[in-house]
């Protein structure tokens, strides 16, 4: 306990932890906006399956696009520790590694987007009206999808660089152009749902230019040249494409999750649909902003592992706990004594609204939950533990699934309890990982 409160009272971890923090923060938080700007614009237009169409259709895009949510998670473990090497040559083999990898999997994923989009609807079982616009909104979102892939690895990049300027500038200027395009796509010039699709899909690109447009003046940092004759050699690809594949594992499995959450919800009823998606949003504010926290751990834990710093990587998990606990609370309290207020900003279709208060109660515990397992993410990816972070989801998902069909005759108060239940479940699993590793001083000598 003693050293709990030395490392809590330690002001400079606090400021390297804000550093990134607080930026990140900022950057992240606009990304739920965007789907709040979504949900907002499209939830006063007149008809339930307009907003069901954008709950189902921006489900299913970010099923494929968060699934390779490793070309951020494993670019950031390897470029923070390479940085804490003072490695130039490493860091550009990541940089340019990742963004490959982000073209060829967009092509594979559009490629197969559009006949998997046709199956999941068919299970989905939804009405003729959402059926259609979903199709129309998922079809055209795909067309962002390189320079969506293109953002996470250099999202990824910068912040194991412990740049988190550049992310800030790449979230911030895509959400802000998607902000803006949505208003004036689907209310000016009338386009609807579609229009909602095209905002967001010229707003990636945006993102993804002003990205590689700011990796150039980052480099000059980390004096080095690119292997090139390396690239074409599988030993320099086998440490991230291991790395990569157990984090698109982990990342396949908990998309899956929320991907049936809105199956299940769909089968509920365009209402139900349409509310879920609406309670969720308040889900992806809080853990974007908890992410930012997380993302600190990353670059920090990261740093400190390649260093060999074991003080640096202990007071850096308790700085970053000790403000995640105190956001937590803050948006738990913020969704019990105002979830109500923030469910009518996003509708006014009274239908929606009155099946979404019911459901409130468990948005608001949400948080508290939850963030255990986004500290647990920050500390495995910043230590490129891709393994423990795959088997530890998978084991979540081998625990839930009894409670998962136990809990199916409750509706949708089974499905929002499951996804407690899930959420519980990932944060003692990571837990009984991260205990393992200390327990064997396998994070800095592992």
């Amino acid at each position: 306990m003693p050293n709990l409160i030395a490392d809590w009272r330690d002001r400079p971890t606090h400021r390297r932890v804000w550093a990134l923090a607080a930026p990140m923060i900022l950057s992240n938080i606009s990304v739920p906006l965007v789907a709040l700007v979504d949900s907002t614009v499209v939830g006063h237009l007149p008809h339930a399956h307009q907003l069901g169409a954008v709950a189902v259709g921006a489900s299913l895009y970010t099923f494929l696009a968060w699934a390779m949510g490793f070309l951020r998670m494993g670019s950031t473990g390897f470029a923070a520790q390479a940085a804490g090497r003072g490695d130039g040559a490493a860091l550009r083999q990541i940089l340019l590694q990742g963004l490959l990898l982000a073209m060829g999997l967009a092509i594979l994923l559009g490629t197969l987007g559009v006949p998997l989009s046709g199956v999941a609807l068919h299970f989905m079982q939804p009405s003729a009206e959402l059926d259609q616009l979903t199709r129309e909104f998922f079809h055209t979102r795909l067309f962002g999808l390189p320079a969506a892939l293109a953002s996470y690895a250099l999202v990824g990049w910068f912040l194991g660089t412990q740049n988190a300027r550049a992310p800030l500038a790449i979230l911030l200027s895509t959400n802000l152009v998607n902000i803006a395009l949505n208003l004036w796509f689907v209310l000016g010039l009338e386009w609807g749902v579609v229009g909602a699709a095209r905002a967001s899909v010229i707003a990636e690109w945006t993102g993804a230019l002003i990205g590689l447009f700011m990796t150039r003046k980052a480099l000059r940092a980390y004096p080095g040249h690119i292997a090139w004759a390396a690239l074409a050699l599988w030993q320099s690809w086998r440490p991230l494409l291991a790395v990569n594949r157990d984090i698109f594992i982990r990342s396949l499995a908990l998309q899956s999750v929320f991907f049936l959450i809105t199956v299940q919800g769909a089968r509920l009823g365009d209402a139900t649909v349409a509310a879920n998606a609406l309670l969720l949003n308040g889900l992806l504010l809080t853990a974007h902003a908890l992410d930012g926290l997380a993302h600190a751990v990353e670059a920090l834990c990261g740093h400190a592992i390649g260093a060999r710093d074991r003080e640096a990587l202990r007071r850096s998990l308790v700085v970053a706990c000790g403000w995640s606990l105190l956001a937590s609370v803050g948006f738990a309290l913020l969704f019990l004594l105002a979830g109500h207020l923030f469910i009518e900003m996003q509708t006014d279709i009274q239908s929606v609204r009155d099946t979404a208060f019911l459901y409130l109660p468990y948005l608001a515990v949400l948080p508290l939950i939850a963030v255990w397992s986004y500290l647990l993410d920050g500390l495995f990816i910043g230590a490129t533990r891709a393994r423990e972070m795959r088997n530890g989801m998978l084991l979540t998902l081998i625990l839930l699934l009894p409670f998962a069909w136990a809990l199916q005759g409750l509706g949708n108060h089974g499905l929002w309890i499951t996804f407690l239940l899930f959420m519980l479940l990932r944060s003692l699993t990571l837990g009984a990982f991260a205990w393992y590793l200390r327990k064997h001083d396998s994070w800095l000598n592992g």
